[in-house]
């Protein structure tokens, strides 16, 4: 059998799938890491995920490695720069979560503008016979705009449309074959819209690329919705605007410092919370899971991957 190494537990079926083809070296267990690196010191493959990640000092641990799978789209924490140096191909797992990523994005704007979650507490604790709940947004006419118009962004527009909501975006580029409204300045775009959704990848260029002049333009009646990185907002001014009521709103599946955050979160009405779900539903994590496993079977047999990445 051919070792692999794993950084990081898997979903049970992708586990029982790689054990099929590989003998699984699990860095997790390992008490003493150095040790165990020193034992797999020729391993060629490797599946870890986003969050544990891969970086030059673990590439340069393993000088064998070769192929890298990743079970995620977003590749932050791997060093790929480091990996292509090395002559290590890195794959992830891009496409199969777009649905799934793109419906939350849908079901956390519908929350926290018919305030879903804040009116449902509102039956449970039994006040509705006192009076009904106040009046709340809706979707149908506002204007959103995507800052990240790549395979998600795509989708949640799609969405959008069919909400009959105004689409615009905002990247790098403007896309010439798309049929939204491009903004080359966030911060004009923020100016325009009533709805911010991000999902945009971690790196240099994009942290705090939502900061205070930006969350300033959106103001009092404008929310932001983040399933990209938690990295990309300035998430300490995000907080104190959506206190004071500079910003109208926020709904959030990813964080700065995630799992941790501030607990003042919390307590906000207008703020709606998920624990970093974007691509957790069964029928994703499976095809997510399948591609970890067909990206290392072919790269153990030499054959074109399914994904590599640049």
């Amino acid at each position: 059998m051919t070792d692999l190494i794993m950084t990081a537990p898997m979903p049970p079926k992708v586990m029982e799938d790689l054990a099929e083809h590989f003998t699984i070296h699990k860095l997790w267990e390992a008490e003493d890491k150095a040790a165990f690196l020193a034992e797999c010191s020729q391993v060629e493959f490797m599946a870890t995920g986003g969050h544990s990640g891969c970086d030059a000092a673990l590439m340069d641990a393993l000088p064998s490695l070769r192929t890298i799978s990743s079970f995620g789209v977003g590749y932050d924490g791997i060093d790929v720069k480091a990996a292509h140096e090395r002559g290590i191909n890195v794959t992830n797992t891009p496409d199969v979560l777009n649905d799934a990523v793109a419906e939350l994005a849908m079901g956390m704007m519908l929350a926290l503008c018919r305030r879903i979650v804040d009116a449902d507490k509102f039956v449970r604790e039994g006040k509705w016979p006192d009076g009904g709940y106040a009046l709340t947004g809706e979707l149908t006419g506002a204007k959103v705009g995507i800052l990240g118009l790549g395979r998600i962004g795509k989708e949640i527009a799609r969405r959008a449309q069919v909400f009959k909501m105004q689409v615009a975006y905002h990247g790098r580029n403007k896309q010439p074959y798309e049929p939204y409204e491009y903004y080359s300045d966030l911060t004009e775009m923020a100016k325009d819209v009533d709805w911010i959704i991000a999902v945009v990848p971690d790196n240099p260029a994009t942290r705090k690329l939502v900061n205070r002049d930006v969350l300033h333009a959106l103001g009092p009646n404008g929310a932001i919705v983040n399933l990209g990185r938690g990295t990309l907002i300035d998430e300490e001014v995000m907080l104190e605007m959506l206190k004071s009521g500079e910003l109208g709103g926020a709904a959030l599946d990813v964080f700065d410092q995630e799992p941790k955050m501030s607990p003042e979160f919390w307590e906000l009405p207008n703020v709606v919370l998920s624990p970093h779900q974007g691509s957790a539903t069964v029928k994703t994590r499976i095809a997510m899971g399948d591609m970890v496993v067909e990206n290392l079977i072919r790269a153990k047999d030499n054959r074109p991957l399914l994904s590599p990445i640049g």
